[in-house]
């Protein structure tokens, strides 16, 4: 891998080699605003046919049109990822309009939490766990077999966080389950895990149960997401389909109240980076966070 390449930068200057073209097409979920938003507008600028995608109708045109505006061009289409009838409109909408695509942004996201509060109540968690780990991977699946497969640039890229790690578990038997030393963690384990977590949120034993204490279903459905990305990348490695998570970090957005280290524009540039890895060095089924440059490790 070149390791130059992952060097941060919060220059828009920067760019990596280019390999792709304006047929290379890109997806990005949850971009009518925040981190998803910047890097539309970051992918469209470098060259690549991105479509922007929200729940909401009116802001995803509002945002595309601002886009367009400054002479960015992108295409736009609504997507709501808890809504299988709308991922199954838009999948049948992208392979009429493109035939298929070649890079896949899962940034749809939600949270009830303020930045320093961690008020867990039933429905909200289902709400969070159903957006962000069921949303991203129902999309997933349903675009698995639209990607013109190609070793070299075929990629998903899944936005979590590092709330999602397992050293923020303390649950000694779901660290473990997780943990896949051996590579035999299934998705059916990860749903059983999922399922659990909200047992426990209903029967308000949560803490006590060891769940991660800080935005916590926020955390598991993002500690889901990322074991359900290193399952994709086993079962896809080798047959063109690279699968990675990124951590943008604490980041100036609506879902920090606009408080954080960096603004969604620098989050977007790294992401980009790595939506963009040169074929010769594209990893797979790593976690990469922001805080240091170089830095990325086993999902």
């Amino acid at each position: 891998m070149n390791m130059e390449y992952m060097k941060v930068s919060g220059s828009s200057s920067s760019c990596p080699p280019k390999w792709w073209s304006e047929k290379t097409v890109v997806v990005v979920t949850g971009a009518n605003k925040g981190i998803g938003f910047a890097l539309v507008k970051r992918l469209a600028e470098l060259g690549l046919t991105v479509v922007l995608t929200s729940r909401d109708v009116g802001r995803g045109k509002a945002a595309a049109e601002s886009l367009r505006a400054q002479g960015t061009l992108v295409e736009f289409c609504q997507l709501d990822v808890s809504d299988p009838s709308s991922i199954h409109a838009f999948v049948a909408w992208l392979k009429c309009r493109f035939g298929g695509l070649d890079i896949l942004v899962n940034n749809a996201g939600v949270s009830f939490n303020d930045v320093y509060s961690n008020s867990i109540e039933h429905a909200h968690a289902e709400t969070v766990i159903d957006t962000n780990f069921y949303g991203a991977k129902r999309l997933t699946e349903a675009l698995v077999p639209v990607f013109r497969r190609s070793a070299t640039v075929s990629r998903i890229l899944n936005i979590s966080s590092q709330l999602g790690l397992l050293n923020k578990v303390r649950n000694l038997s779901v660290k473990k389950l997780l943990e896949d030393d051996e590579g035999a963690l299934t998705v059916a384990a990860i749903d059983g895990v999922v399922s659990q977590f909200l047992q426990h949120v209903k029967m308000g034993t949560w803490e006590e149960e060891g769940w991660p204490k800080v935005w916590t279903d926020y955390a598991v459905s993002k500690l889901a997401l990322n074991a359900y990305s290193r399952v994709l990348a086993r079962q896809e490695e080798g047959r063109g389909l690279s699968v990675n998570c990124f951590c943008p970090g604490f980041t100036r957005t609506a879902m920090t109240g606009g408080q954080g280290q960096h603004s969604a524009e620098e989050a977007a540039e790294v992401a980009a980076r790595l939506a963009l890895m040169p074929p010769g060095g594209l990893l797979t089924g790593k976690f990469f966070k922001w805080s240091k440059p170089f830095m990325y490790s086993m999902l």
